[in-house]
């Protein structure tokens, strides 16, 4: 009869019903699985990008800060260049020094204060100016650093003390690779220049790769992670240097492997503890030792093998002094870079390390070699490979 239901209607439109709920249903499950899963990956997001930030640093003068106790030059951008003097009064001396520290390391670790010889400073007129490079010690961090940037902090820093026209420069370490930025960016400013055990950037396209690898391969492997990180990754630098789970960089953490005999001794003299690391980290480690290794082993905008004689007319000179048995930097590469540059005096002294200048009377025949030209030194010269 019309208006009534078959019992195969009744069934068929009871299964549509539950048909159609169970679809609404899965449909709400998978709605809620996405959105979990959606909830889940952005704070897994959220967390990795809270882990690898670090934290912000800790200005010198701010509250929370440290104290400023030494004086500083202000920049043009704003930031502040602390400074010590040793030797001659600036403005009665005859050789003007500005020194440039090495890696985790400050302005109060200047060797010149103890191991320059006070009759050699009064015979030469020497004053010498060390610096804290910026987010070491008392110098404000620059966040976007480069090796222009720190060659033109350095003139101003020069210009800032009244040290005139041209001034001479003794880079120890990773403070001899930024004088190679000097010697691209301000070479007019340059009377001579010392590169003590001057660091190497491994990606400086002008080195053969061959020798770099075999270089590279001799450092220890956290060591060579940390210098990869620095240069293809240096976003992770700050949780690299901090991560628990693989071995960070031997030289952070202070690990005696990194040194040679001769290191050793003299490290034994001095005592092991550096007095100054809270001095040296205090603003943190992110914008001081970091970014020193983001700026060192990045890559650079200059090559220094395109770098031309600054001294055409022999009227200055620029010096390497490497130890043969140096574990921090490949005495084969610092070989190669002076083979291609024939203007650069190599000193190679056998038997010593990385810390070279805290031999005892090492530093006056460095100076000596800078100022006066004297050449009397125990020395071997390598001019190929």
């Amino acid at each position: 009869m019309a208006g009534e239901e078959t019992e195969e209607e009744k069934k068929s439109a009871a299964s549509g019903r539950t048909h159609t709920r169970n679809n609404t249903q899965q449909s709400s499950s998978s709605g809620y699985l996405k959105t979990i899963l959606l909830v889940t990956f952005v704070g897994v997001l959220a967390w990795i990008y809270q882990t690898i930030q670090p934290p912000p640093a800790k200005l010198v003068g701010s509250p929370g800060g440290a104290t400023v106790t030494s004086p500083r030059i202000n920049l043009r951008d704003g930031r502040h260049l602390a400074y010590t003097e040793f030797g001659i009064p600036r403005d009665e001396a005859k050789f003007k020094i500005i020194y440039i520290h090495g890696f985790d390391s400050c302005m109060r670790d200047s060797h010149f204060a103890n191991f320059l010889s006070p009759a050699l400073v009064e015979e030469l007129r020497i004053y010498i100016v060390s610096f804290d490079r910026p987010g070491y010690g008392e110098s404000d961090p620059n966040l976007n650093g480069s090796p222009r940037s720190i060659a033109l902090d350095i003139e101003e820093l020069a210009d800032g003390l009244g040290l005139g026209p041209k001034f001479y420069l003794f880079g120890l370490s990773m403070g001899g690779e930024i004088t190679w930025a000097c010697l691209n960016y301000i070479p007019h400013r340059i009377a001579g220049a010392a590169l003590v055990a001057p660091a190497i950037n491994y990606w400086w396209r002008n080195l053969p790769g061959d020798i770099t690898r075999e270089a590279f391969s001799l450092m220890h492997p956290a060591d060579q992670w940390s210098l990869r990180v620095a240069h293809y990754a240096p976003w992770l630098t700050y949780w690299w240097n901090t991560q628990k789970w693989f071995p960070v960089s031997n030289v952070i953490a202070g690990n005696p492997i990194i040194f040679s005999r001769q290191d050793m001794e003299i490290l034994s003299k001095l005592g092991f503890v550096n007095p100054n690391q809270a001095y040296i980290r205090q603003q943190g480690e992110y914008v001081s030792l970091h970014r020193d290794l983001n700026v060192g082993f990045s890559s650079w905008e200059f090559d220094p093998l395109d770098l031309q004689d600054p001294f055409p007319n022999n009227n200055g000179s620029v010096h390497i002094w490497n130890g043969d048995e140096d574990k921090f930097v490949p005495v084969k590469l610092q070989r190669y870079i002076a083979s291609k540059l024939p203007w650069i005096r190599y000193h190679e002294i056998s038997g010593s390390g990385h810390l070279l200048p805290f031999v005892e009377g090492m530093t006056d025949k460095i100076i000596k070699s800078l100022l006066v030209g004297e050449e009397n030194v125990s020395e071997s010269r390598e001019a190929s490979v």
